[in-house]
């Protein structure tokens, strides 16, 4: 048995510790909104915050995150810029099919809490790695901007 703090909850988790912390999510607490995307931790649609660092849940073990802050999608609009973030991509209507953007926030949540006035390039590059296969990034690109005005 493990205990792990997720969304700021100590959560008891019977699991091996080299079990992959998505299926830990997905599979044994429910919480669904962490995606399955390629298993491989190349496409960010799993991305979760480790002790405030964005993270690939399919290429972290269970043993990784014992001990540290875990954040998913539905607790990440707790924080004053996970809300802001959500609240832009809600007004500018990023989302497509929407399959890929809980890995999107989760990035853009990371970037924000350290650069509240990032350029084309920062996002950019703290963004890469998530992949939007129906290539919404630049409605991506515009709703961190959104949400860095709001924080400002």
């Amino acid at each position: 048995m493990l205990t792990l703090n997720i969304n700021g909850k100590a959560t008891q988790v019977d699991a091996e510790p080299d079990t992959p912390l998505l299926w830990v999510l997905r599979d044994h607490l429910q919480l669904t909104g962490t995606k399955f995307g390629c298993g491989a931790g190349l496409c960010g649609a799993c991305t979760v915050h480790l002790d405030g660092q964005p993270v690939r849940s399919c290429a972290t073990p269970l043993s990784a995150a014992a001990g540290k802050k875990i954040v998913t999608i539905e607790g990440v609009g707790h924080g004053r810029v996970g809300k802001a973030v959500q609240e832009a991509w809600q007004r500018l209507d990023v989302v497509q099919c929407g399959y890929c953007q809980s890995g999107q926030i989760m990035s853009a949540v990371a970037l924000l809490e350290k650069n509240r006035k990032p350029s084309d390039a920062d996002i950019d590059g703290a963004m890469e790695g998530n992949i939007c296969r129906c290539g919404t990034y630049v409605r991506i690109r515009a709703g961190i901007h959104e949400a860095a005005k709001s924080l400002a």
